[in-house]
């Protein structure tokens, strides 16, 4: 995807208070975050007994501004705040292991957060999804184990990006993968993504959440082709602003052949952002799983 090609897309995006397609806070105390964190506790004055919990949720992006609450705009975080409160009575701050970009989808969020609730976990779980908006639904539900945080706890990030590579264009996939014409070249994709793998500098491919450190671990990065669909898969320790979705957008010049794998591999070297092409479409991209 070019410049000229994805300009227009970038005119007018909104942008989440500190998005990105994996945040990696992990220089920062969790201390905080964490405070009160144990077994099930009674909360003075009610009698009720206080939950430290995760959850694995799933949602489809599209018609909000990231996972990260906003000062306005609908957000997947916000959303399931509401529901908490409703259900519980009380507000409750929630813990992500990932604040996904505008548009971003995910199967595998994991978040983590207190509940003040006088009844079972699996009432708690239905109460949820009876009330949050329909595109968002909590999957799983359980205790989190004794110093568990979604997001400082995690190993890995698990990343797929989707591109709809048939003729033309399908409005039943159209939410969740980016439609590429042009015919691609899977195997020289997924060439190119063999450079990924490792520990290295991604300043060429995204921005930090916070300070300037833009290493990372890439631990998997593959392309494979199903039929008319092609599927960009990448686990890391962790990712920068955009990082998928620019690694995505200059890997769709190799399967173009406008761009070689010798080319994309000379990217990492790169000092500066001023890759061939800007990011790939937000919506090809999900979150589908963090490993503990």
């Amino acid at each position: 995807m070019t410049a000229g090609e994805a300009g227009s897309r970038r005119q007018g995006e909104a942008e989440s208070i500190d998005p990105g397609d994996g945040v990696d806070d992990q220089l920062h105390d969790p201390a905080q975050e964490m405070a009160g964190h144990g077994p099930a506790q009674q909360i003075a004055g009610h009698g009720l007994p206080k939950y430290q919990l995760m959850a694995v949720v799933e949602y489809d992006g599209t018609e909000y501004l990231g996972f990260q609450i906003q000062r306005s705009g609908r957000t997947i975080q916000g959303e399931i705040e509401h529901a908490l409160a409703s259900v519980t009575q009380h507000r409750t701050r929630i813990v992500s292991a990932g604040r996904t970009d505008a548009g971003v989808h995910a199967s595998g969020q994991v978040i983590h957060f207190t509940a003040v609730w006088g009844h079972s976990l699996p009432d708690l779980q239905r109460a949820l999804n009876a009330v949050v908006a329909k595109d968002i639904a909590i999957i799983k539900l359980q205790e989190a184990p004794p110093g568990f945080h979604a997001r400082y706890s995690a190993r890995s990030r698990e990343y797929v990006y989707t591109i709809y590579n048939g003729v033309v264009r399908s409005p039943l996939v159209s939410r969740y993968a980016y439609h590429c014409s042009r015919p691609l070249d899977a195997e020289a994709m997924d060439r190119a993504c063999g450079c990924l793998v490792g520990t290295h500098d991604f300043l060429p491919f995204g921005w930090p959440p916070r300070g300037d450190n833009t290493v990372r671990t890439v631990f998997g990065a593959s392309c494979r082709r199903r039929g008319d669909f092609i599927y960009v898969e990448i686990e890391a320790d962790a990712f920068l602003r955009r990082m998928v979705r620019r690694i995505v957008g200059n890997l769709l010049l190799v399967g173009t052949d406008d761009l070689s794998v010798e080319g994309f591999a000379g990217l990492m070297a790169l000092k500066d952002r001023r890759t061939p092409a800007v990011d790939a479409p937000a919506q090809g991209l999900c979150l589908v799983k963090v490993n503990y």
